[in-house]
């Protein structure tokens, strides 16, 4: 009997998901990027419990047909590569297509979107890696994916998850990191009890970094330092 064999799909799936999901906040950067990658000015980011029990990013960059949504959810499904040559090129900030499918593997997954070209939008929804249901929908331009309890089919995964407090910090720190780099969208942030970011668009870098109320290093050091450290070297 041979002792290799080639591992299901949902298996793999699942094992993929390990490398790209740690954590609540390892799906929010999926998704942001995401938003950003589709051209989004607005991306708005929903969590709950941390984002055990719900993450929601919300863009209104071009969203997907009903055809192209279905793609999405296959492994290495990407609209940002054609061939081994773009890979020296590459101008997105994903390009492996894993995120949707590895993602909807370990949690249940809602995906809604409609390209502004058609009328109507669809609406996908996934469990533990199954297509559960497919349907068109009334829906405004743009993406909307929900994430619903992340690791409930991987109980081993689940029970290394930190505090709600904590996993709220990593997912504050990324969207932070992701609105200093990108100036000209709009990031807001929100839990059920309160709105922890909003930054509205900023044209210069300068104008970002005091909305989130960080300093920028002065290029000279003050008259004081340099007095002081003047006196600490004749001493």
């Amino acid at each position: 009997m041979s002792r290799i064999r080639i591992l299901p799909e949902a298996v793999a799936n699942k094992i993929a998901a390990g490398e790209v999901v740690e954590r609540p906040a390892s799906v929010v950067k999926e998704l942001l990027e995401n938003a950003i990658d589709a051209g989004a000015k607005t991306i708005r980011v929903e969590v709950e419990v941390g984002g055990k029990r719900m993450i929601r990013v919300i863009d209104d960059g071009h969203g997907m047909m009903h055809d192209d949504a279905l793609l999405a959810f296959e492994r290495h499904a990407t609209s940002k590569l054609r061939s081994a040559d773009d890979l020296l090129s590459i101008a997105t900030l994903g390009f492996r297509g894993e995120a949707l499918p590895t993602i909807a593997a370990v949690s249940r997954l809602l995906l809604e979107t409609r390209d502004e070209a058609e009328a109507e939008g669809t609406r996908i929804e996934f469990a533990g890696g199954k297509l559960v249901n497919v349907k068109p929908a009334g829906l405004p331009a743009g993406t909307t994916v929900s994430v619903a309890d992340i690791f409930y089919c991987v109980p081993a995964r689940r029970k290394f998850l930190k505090s709600d407090t904590t996993e709220l910090g990593h997912i504050a720190s990324l969207v932070t990191h992701y609105a200093l780099a990108n100036p000209a969208k709009q990031f807001i942030l929100t839990t059920p009890t309160q709105e922890i970011i909003n930054c509205p668009p900023a044209e210069k870098l300068a104008d970002r970094v005091y909305q989130r109320g960080f300093r920028l290093p002065s290029a000279r050091p003050s008259p004081n330092r340099s007095s002081s450290r003047a006196k600490k070297k004749l001493r």
